[in-house]
């Protein structure tokens, strides 16, 4: 497996375990790690090996490999897909984020280039995984690729929804914040493909209807100066807070009273598939699972991609619809009974790779 997420190396995580997780369905799981200088780690049968993108390109294996994946089609995927060719050896590339859409593109030079890459690479992969159907269509039936649906397998990355369910809650948002009586929380890395600008641009109309609303922003990113200067210039510092990532996100889904996404792409959205399984009602750009698990006015309400006006417009309906919400979190708990457990999941993985 080719992979740059540091945290596979740090224990405990949810990367780290992951990992553990796949080497229960493998003989051996080797792991090239890129762009990190530690030292080589071992998990059981999990092996680590921190190098650089260089050193990748010149690295061979001492042992028997089966497979090669890549956890993106992009730089990593390039390295999967010389070293695949190096030893003869079938190519998996893995789709986490949804690089069609548009505004994917429009972010970065290092993004269009990007797309090229995987328009040179996926067509020549035995096998892609794909997070989400938004993906898969978007592969067959973009002009770009020429990619058989035999190829391509969905599934997107594990989430243990019973764990939510019955995790008791250590934070409760409204003991924590008092003056406010409806609490809508984001939890992301602040970066510009997020759009939390778009968040933050609605909550000043919210405020003038609903002044106890408060925005709780869990995360960090590059893009924090940003939005912490377009807060003050909308003079909302008293109804949008920004606090450092937790590891006790799950009480505060259980204690919120509306998750939102606002994504410009996402290749599924995690997050969401978290807050469903704690009970908290869903908002959400139309992105990644929006439309495929999570249902518009069924199991979440979905808004246009970067329309503040309309998200402003939903969340009001939500804050002066209790029954709405409560409608919202039973269908989304009666969405998570088809989630497999873990053990189908590790079973689904293994197969993608076969």
């Amino acid at each position: 497996m080719i992979s740059t997420d540091v945290n596979i190396l740090v224990s405990g995580s949810e990367a780290n375990n992951r990992m553990k997780d796949y080497g229960t369905i493998f003989d051996e799981l080797h792991i090239l790690l890129l762009g990190s200088r530690l030292k080589d780690k071992i998990f059981g049968n999990v092996f680590i090996y921190p190098m650089s993108r260089r050193e990748a390109l010149f690295w061979h294996p001492k042992f028997l490999v089966n497979i090669v994946t890549a956890q993106d089609p992009f730089e990593n995927g390039f390295i999967a897909y010389l070293l695949a060719k190096k030893i003869q050896i079938p190519l998996q590339l893995q789709i986490h984020t949804d690089f069609l859409s548009p505004y994917f593109a429009r972010e970065s030079l290092i993004n269009k280039i990007r797309i090229k890459i995987a328009e040179f690479l996926l067509p020549r992969a035995e096998k892609i995984r794909v997070v989400s159907e938004r993906i898969k269509k978007s592969l067959i039936h973009g002009s770009r690729f020429i990619i058989h649906e035999s190829k391509i397998t969905v599934l997107p990355i594990f989430v243990d929804v019973e764990k939510i369910k019955n995790a008791p809650v250590v934070t409760n948002l409204h003991k924590k914040y008092p003056d406010h009586d409806f609490i809508i929380l984001m939890a992301s890395r602040l970066t510009r493909e997020k759009n939390i600008q778009m968040a933050v641009e609605a909550m000043e109309s919210i405020v003038e209807r609903f002044p106890k609303t408060l925005l709780l922003i869990v995360g960090d990113g590059p893009e924090k100066s940003k939005i912490k200067s377009q807060i003050s210039n909308l003079g909302l510092e008293k109804n949008i807070v920004i606090e450092a990532w937790t590891d006790d996100l799950t009480s505060y889904y259980k204690t919120a009273d509306l998750f939102l996404l606002t994504s410009n792409y996402e290749g599924y959205g995690r997050t969401v598939v978290e807050a469903m399984a704690a009970g908290c009602p869903i908002a959400m750009t139309d992105v990644g699972l929006a439309g495929e698990f999570l249902k518009d006015n069924v199991s979440g309400l979905i808004v246009p991609v970067n329309s503040s006006r309309t998200l402003g417009e939903v969340i009001q309906r939500l804050v002066n619809n209790p029954a709405l919400r409560s409608e919202l979190k039973n269908n989304s708990l009666d969405a998570l009974g088809s989630f497999y457990g873990k053990d189908v999941y590790l079973k689904m993985y293994k197969q993608s790779l076969s």
